[in-house]
């Protein structure tokens, strides 16, 4: 395989289409390498247009919507951001590159300590990973500029959206199959929520988050 011709691939035939357009997000594509987070067994696939095998069940979720996702939280090196969901550390590593700090929260111990050794390799030094249930998310760190579930939910949890700074920006995949959509809410300055959709996409439920109560504004 060429590498950098399926990563270039990846980038103009999937990624671009797919309304990521933002130069910066493009260009750090190239930059952050998707096959040092994708397991040995499934490198032929890092660069494909589906979800990547993680151990413990997980999956990386597919490219195109990593990319989306990063661009629409329309990040700033001002920014802390906290992620639930550190999968194998990919996404991580992206929006370490585009913010101030990440921490990521991840509820399984195989994958803990994937993330953690890839994005040491990787050279990211300005993102951590917990091992916390996310649906509860981390007072300790908070408030929030951003925050981002890589995966989806039927509902955000309560506890995510307290965490968030006024101004601050949350973006979830809600929903059932065959019908989700991502979400990108906003915090007022009176702390009020607003939101807009985004795209309609499939994502694999966040493990111990896929029956979380409705949020009720």
């Amino acid at each position: 395989m060429n590498v950098e011709q399926a990563r270039f691939n990846m980038i103009e035939q999937q990624i671009r289409p797919w309304d990521v357009l933002d130069s910066s997000i493009l260009s750090l594509l190239s930059v952050v390498r998707r096959e040092d987070f994708v397991p040995p067994a499934h490198q032929s696939l890092a660069f494909m247009d589906l979800e990547v095998p993680l151990p413990a069940g997980q999956s990386m979720l597919n490219p195109k919507v990593e990319a989306r996702m990063v661009q629409d939280l329309n990040l700033s090196k001002r920014d802390t951001v906290l992620q639930i969901g550190a999968g194998s550390g990919y996404v991580t590593a992206l929006l370490a590159h585009k913010a101030q700090r990440v921490i990521a929260l991840e509820n399984k111990t195989e994958l803990v300590s994937l993330a953690r050794n890839n994005l040491r390799r990787a050279q990211i030094s300005n993102a951590e990973v917990v091992e916390a249930d996310g649906s509860l998310g981390y007072a300790a760190q908070g408030p929030y500029s951003a925050i981002v579930l890589t995966g989806s939910v039927t509902a955000v949890p309560q506890a995510l959206f307290d965490q968030l700074k006024p101004g601050g920006r949350l973006l979830a995949i809600e929903g059932r199959e065959p019908v989700m959509q991502a979400k990108l809410y906003t915090k007022d300055d009176q702390g009020q929520l607003s939101h807009e959709e985004l795209f309609d996409t499939i994502a694999p439920p966040l493990d111990g988050m896929a029956s979380s109560r409705p949020f009720t504004f």
